[in-house]
Order: C-alpha cells, then sequence, then structure tokens
C-alpha cells in the first residue's frame, strides 16, 4: 500500500471516529437528561384523580377509611406518609420518593398544573403527604402486602457493552469503507506512478486507459492524457530519428560527390577547372541544406523573430505572382493570379512571403509543361480568415500521404522524379502559417491536380493608405 492509501484512510478515518464518537456522547447526554427529567412519581391524569380522591377521604373520613381506600385499590396505591416519615400502611417507602414529593408540592409548576401530590391534615393531628410512585420504577414501593402476585422487581441493568454495540458497529463500517475508498484513490495513482517510471526509462508503449477500467473520474482522464502524452512523445522521437537519419542521407550524397570530385582532380589534373566548377555546385547544396534545416529549426523552437509586421496581403501576394512568373516562364509553365484582399495581417512579412513561395513553387515544379498555375484568394469576413489558393495541375499525390507532404524531407512516391529538393519546403510553410495562427492542407482536385489551401486570419480590414507598401521578396 502507498502512503497516499494510508493518508486517506488515515484522515477519513478520523473523520468517521469524530463523527462516531460524538453522536455517542450526544446520545449518552440525550439520555442522562431523559433519565433526570424523569420523575419517580406517577404524574398520570388517573394518578391525579386517585390523590384527590385519597385526599378528600382522609379529609373527612378520616386515616380508617383511607387505610380501607388503599387496600381495595385494584391499581393505583396511593403512599400516605407523616411527619416522622411514616407510612399509614406501615410499607417502607424510598426517601427519594418523598424528598422529590415535597419539592414538587413546593413548586408553583404543581399549582398549575394537575396536582399529583397533596398534604392533609388528618382528624389524629398527623399530617400526612399523599402520592403514587411511578409504575416504571417499582423499587420505589411494591404492591399492597394483601396482593397475591410477588413484587415487581428492577431487571438487572445490560452489559457495559450493549450501549456503545451501536458505536462499534458504526467504527468497524467506517473503516471498511475508509479502506477501500483509500484503495479506490490510490489504486490508479499507483499506476500512474508506474508508468510514468516505465516511461522516463525509455518504455513509450504502456497504455493506461485500459487498465482504469469503466471509471469515469479525473484519474482516469489523467490516464488517458498520459496516453495521449506518451503517444506525442513516441512521435516526436520517431520524428526525431527519422529526420536524423534523412538528413544524414541527404548530406551524404553531395559529401560523397565532394571527395570524387577531389579524388578526381588529384588523377586528373587537367580536369581541375571542371571539377571546381562540381565541387562549388555540390557545396552550394549543401549550404542551402544546412540553411533549410536552420530554418526549420529556429520554427521547431518557435524562434520566429519580431512578428510586428502590418502585412499588406494584396501587395505581398502580387510580388510572388510576379516573381513566380520569371521561374514558370523558363520551365514553360505560366501563373495566373487573382488577387482581390484589401486585408492586413500582422506577422514576419518575410517568413510569410517565404512560406507562400515554396508552395507556389513547389506547384511550379510539378505541373505538366504548357499548363497554368492558378493563385486565387477569398475574404471570410463573418470569420475574419484569408484563403489562399494554389492550385496545379500535376500528377496530384495519394491519398494517404496528403498529411506527409508536410513531414521533413518527404517525397511523394508520385512526384520524387520530379523533385530535385530536400522534401523542406513545405514543412517550413507549414511551421510558418502555424505561427501566424493559420493553417494549411491540401487534397486531389477531381480534374487532376493538386490545390494547397492556406487560411490566416486577420484582425480587421484595413485601409491600403494607413499601412505603408510591404515589400519582402528581396529579404526573402
Amino acid at each position: 500500500m502507498g502512503r497516499l492509501f494510508w493518508k486517506f484512510f488515515f484522515f477519513i478515518m478520523v473523520a468517521q471516529l469524530t463523527a462516531t464518537i460524538g453522536v455517542g456522547i450526544m446520545f449518552s447526554l440525550e439520555n442522562r437528561e431523559r433519565d433526570r427529567r424523569t420523575s419517580d412519581l406517577d404524574q398520570s391524569p388517573p394518578a391525579a384523580f386517585m390523590i384527590r380522591s385519597a385526599a378528600a377521604t382522609l379529609q373527612y373520613g378520616g386515616t380508617e377509611a383511607l387505610r380501607k381506600l388503599v387496600v381495595n385499590a385494584e391499581r393505583h396505591h396511593v403512599y400516605a406518609v407523616d411527619e416522622q416519615q411514616r407510612e399509614l400502611l406501615g410499607r417502607e417507602v424510598h426517601p427519594r420518593l418523598i424528598e422529590e414529593a415535597r419539592a414538587l408540592l413546593g413548586t408553583e409548576q404543581h399549582e398549575t398544573r394537575r396536582r399529583v401530590v397533596e398534604e392533609v391534615k388528618a382528624a389524629d393531628g398527623h399530617t400526612y403527604l399523599l402520592f403514587l410512585p411511578s409504575p416504571v420504577n417499582p423499587e420505589f414501593g411494591g404492591p399492597p402486602p394483601h396482593e397475591e402476585r410477588g413484587p415487581r422487581r428492577m431487571q438487572p441493568p445490560p452489559p457495559f457493552f450493549f450501549p456503545m454495540m451501536p458505536m462499534l458497529v458504526a467504527t468497524v463500517a467506517s473503516l471498511f469503507f475508509a479502506m477501500l475508498l483509500a484503495w479506490y484513490f490510490s489504486q490508479p495513482i499507483r499506476l500512474l506512478k508506474s508508468a510514468f517510471a516505465r516511461a522516463s526509462s525509455g518504455n513509450l508503449n504502456d497504455r493506461l486507459a485500459p487498465q482504469m477500467g469503466k471509471r469515469n473520474d479525473e484519474l482516469s482522464d489523467l490516464g488517458r492524457d498520459f496516453d495521449g502524452m506518451t503517444d506525442k512523445l513516441r512521435a516526436l522521437m520517431d520524428s526525431q530519428r527519422r529526420l536524423l537519419h534523412d538528413v544524414s542521407h541527404e548530406l551524404r550524397s553531395p559529401i560523397a560527390r565532394l571527395q570524387a570530385s577531389i579524388g578526381l582532380a588529384r588523377l586528373q589534373p587537367e580536369k581541375t577547372a571542371a571539377t571546381l566548377e562540381r565541387i562549388e555546385r555540390e557545396g552550394v547544396r549543401m549550404d542551402k541544406l544546412v540553411g533549410e534545416l536552420l530554418t526549420l529549426s529556429r520554427l521547431e523552437a518557435g524562434v520566429t523573430g519580431a512578428m510586428e509586421d502590418h502585412i499588406r496581403m494584396e501587395d505581398l501576394l502580387t510580388e510572388i505572382i510576379d516573381d513566380a512568373r520569371f521561374e514558370a516562364a523558363a520551365l514553360n509553365r505560366h501563373i495566373e493570379g487573382i488577387v482581390r484582399c484589401d486585408v492586413v495581417i500582422k506577422g514576419g512579412a518575410e517568413l510569410l512571403y517565404r512560406a507562400i513561395e515554396n508552395v507556389v513553387r513547389n506547384a511550379i515544379k510539378q505541373t505538366a509543361v504548357d499548363t497554368t498555375i492558378a493563385i486565387n484568394t477569398q475574404v471570410d469576413k463573418d470569420r475574419q480568415s484569408l484563403l489562399v489558393s494554389v492550385i496545379d495541375h500535376g500528377p496530384g499525390v495519394p491519398e494517404e500521404e496528403l498529411q506527409l507532404i508536410f513531414e521533413p524531407f518527404f517525397r511523394s512516391s508520385r512526384t520524387q522524379k520530379n523533385s530535385n529538393g530536400y522534401g523542406l519546403g513545405l514543412t517550413i510553410a507549414r511551421r510558418i502559417i502555424e505561427a501566424h495562427g493559420g493553417r494549411i492542407c491540401a487534397f486531389n482536385r477531381v480534374d487532376g491536380g493538386l490545390c494547397v489551401d492556406i487560411v490566416l486570419p486577420y484582425d480587421a480590414i484595413e485601409s491600403a493608405s494607413e499601412i505603408p507598401p510591404t515589400s519582402s521578396g528581396d529579404e526573402a
């Protein structure tokens, strides 16, 4: 059992014991108070009637008449005690009964309520105190001597543990349920502790949700969150390993070509100029790859620089289209852009230019010869978002690869032969778009080709005269 189990158990046990003892003390005090308030005298209406009858009999008929009345009474046996504490019929009377009768006789309450105690001066000169003992206390006087049945005897008090039995049962039940509750809370926490220990040692394959059973509380939610966390960690580790493998693979080819060129230059000095040109070309490719890796690394780390530029998207997109037309014309492709978006986005102008340019250049590489790449915009004023669509007429991407094309170094099986890049352009574009609070997605068109949608949020539509012209093409 863990420490948390015992803490739950201890505090619940203390709470239950305190409640049980408190209830027991209250019952005990209530019983004592009830016993204190309970009179040893019979104060019922029949008793009051009998006392009045006995008082009248003693006052007008004398002691002999009262003696006959008491002897002939079937149920209520009046006691008559004189000044010397002697009872009229010689019966033994408990002193406490006499004291209570005299105390009740002198109270105001006795005057206002029915009279169950009377004091009458008889003809023989003695003053008699008349009262009836309570039938529930037969120890304070027995039946008349002529009764055939024996005197009632007080029942022996119950054993000591009998009044404590409810408290004992409540205590045992409280401890049992406290143990169940403590186990109910501590068991999933022990599972979480074990899972975290295994995760810290590198085992991310454990699943806590099935082990939680049918629980539906915060602890089961924590288990599902743990499973989600391990899934993401496993995906990040796999991505890191894949990225390391891809970087190594991409760098290995130009380094091998560099080494081959150097060896060729040593063996054939007459081809040094051509060899140096080849070495320079490989160096440029490696520099480009390292630059893209550094850019991706900064974006992954959230280092995007200042994001305070007010970017007029119509100017930015027009500049991208004009620059793309030169590259497309050299490859016998065409660019057609319909840019109507008088919106301003706050962010990094250079980064946003590079992201959209990467998507457009990727479309130029993949579209067929003598086809047109369309760049369209649409403003959603209700959602305050700008949609930029880049549509090509290339081979498209298999449906299962549509999400993978934004992963580092991924090349679609349909476009590997047509691409001489490193598979980082769309990855960098996605990171930049997400840094601006937007999203990017791709889907295959029905009539062929790929469409890449870029959605960017904006705060408000501003007048073009309020924002200075945006120019990022030279910086990119």
